[in-house]
């Protein structure tokens, strides 16, 4: 599986891949992701157990040569690469005058530089968030394209801030893409947009058929309807849920934009992750008060709105940084804060996609992603213009995964990963300032 020859599917990479929305974009579009780098073994084990035929390396992209890339891709019997795609961490923007790119905080920046200039893939996709294309950050951008001329790319320009709303996502997050191409590769364009943003006027004018943003109700409506799980998640047959409309894509049975998607193999037809957490009888009676699309005056947590999207879900913070839980939105009809599996629907993860099964873990895993939904769009234009037909591709049936690997805690998928146990760096307990507190949580 995942060589060159004629009949296979396209080769992927996925750098920095987190639990793997980025990597599920890039299959449904019809890639072999047959590779993956990620520090945080937590994710890394859950990016294992939804691609078990991906080689998952955990660890500091630093640490990982070109050369053992190379003997991986050997052992597969893959001759080339067609896309390597992530989004690396950007946290240094130095003073004028300096090359950003060389600023040491940018590491992560060049270690997917140096992927790139080594593995010479056909394209790249650079995701990363808006902040790095505005303002004086669009020195290090440029100074960042610069550097894949020397070795042989061109980007298209102007890079583009995208919004996956506009791709069907039920959520309102925009991310920075910056899309390349080999110099002897055809020149890829960014998607159009599917959806538009209510009396967005340009966009009204541009594409008048487009229906508006789809609201948050358009893909949960199914599941508000069943109590979510507290402590023990029971899991939901797929019976008791309607993928109708737009919640097509979700189904369980593996269809619709996920249809390329090979075949994973489950203990038990079961969905999990509607697993929520126990609310105050005060909270509770503040959350029925508050009012939908604003955030409640106490608490500060976002009301949804049904039929608009979700705000832009948000990762928390890791160990190493105090271990916070970011605000999680409050549901639109439901007194209490949404489910794992709510919150992943909003991030058009479709139901047979597996997180962690603690709820601090699943909510990191999915704010930390990009949304499927949105990277298949850019992706599929990749695919075409690497001459691929998608209804040629063929589909694999998968080996089944370890469900040991969904409910690792930090020390266990340290131990199975071979990485020590600060790999993403220990807790600090230090007390922190109130207002380092405040920006903490506001993640």
């Amino acid at each position: 599986m995942g060589n060159n020859k004629k009949g296979n599917r396209p080769i992927a990479i996925d750098l920095f891949s987190g639990a793997g929305g980025l990597s599920l974009g890039i299959e449904s579009a019809g890639f072999d992701v047959v590779l993956s780098i990620e520090i945080d073994p937590i994710h890394s084990a859950i990016h294992k157990y939804n691609f078990p035929f991906c080689e998952t390396i955990c660890r500091d992209i630093w640490k990982v040569s070109s050369e053992e890339i190379f003997e991986i891709l050997d052992k597969k019997e893959i001759t080339s690469v067609d896309l390597i795609a992530g989004g690396p961490p950007c946290q240094g923007f130095s003073q004028m005058g300096y090359r950003q790119i060389d600023d040491p905080r940018n590491r992560l920046v060049f270690e997917y530089f140096r992927v790139i200039r080594d593995i010479q893939p056909k394209y790249f996709i650079f995701e990363n968030v808006p902040g790095i294309i505005r303002g004086k950050h669009k020195r290090f951008i440029q100074e960042l394209e610069e550097e894949f001329n020397t070795i042989g790319y061109q980007t298209l320009n102007p890079p583009l801030i995208l919004n996956a709303a506009d791709f069907g996502v039920a959520q309102n997050r925009s991310r920075f893409i910056l899309v390349g191409y080999r110099n002897d590769m055809p020149q890829p364009n960014y998607p159009k947009p599917l959806f538009r943003k209510p009396e967005k006027k340009l966009q009204c004018e541009l594409f008048p058929s487009l229906s508006e943003w789809l609201g948050v109700s358009h893909v949960l409506t199914d599941l508000e309807k069943i109590s979510i799980y507290i402590k023990q998640d029971q899991g939901i047959t797929p019976d008791k849920l309607d993928y109708n409309d737009f919640r097509y894509d979700f189904s369980f049975k593996i269809k619709g934009e996920f249809s390329l998607c090979h075949n994973r193999n489950f203990s038990k037809d079961v969905i999990y992750g509607h697993l929520g957490s126990r609310h105050t009888e005060r909270s509770i009676k503040r959350f029925k008060k508050a009012e939908q699309g604003k955030a409640e005056p106490i608490s500060k947590l976002f009301k949804l709105h049904p039929y608009k999207p979700c705000n832009t879900l948000r990762a928390g913070t890791d160990s190493k940084r105090g271990a916070y839980t970011a605000p999680r939105p409050i549901h639109y009809s439901q007194p209490r804060c949404i489910s794992i599996r709510e919150a992943a629907r909003l991030h058009s993860f479709p139901d047979w996609f597996q997180f962690h099964r603690t709820i601090w873990h699943g909510h990191r895993e999915i704010g930390n992603a990009v949304p499927p939904l949105f990277a298949k769009k850019i992706a599929d234009i990749i695919v075409f213009l690497l001459g691929y037909k998608p209804q040629k591709l063929p589909i694999y049936n998968l080996p089944k995964s370890d469900l040991i690997l969904l409910n690792m805690n930090m020390q266990q998928a340290c131990d199975f990963f071979n990485v020590p146990i600060n790999v993403i760096g220990k807790r600090s307990h230090q007390k922190l300032p109130l207002n380092k507190k405040r920006a903490e949580h506001s993640l």
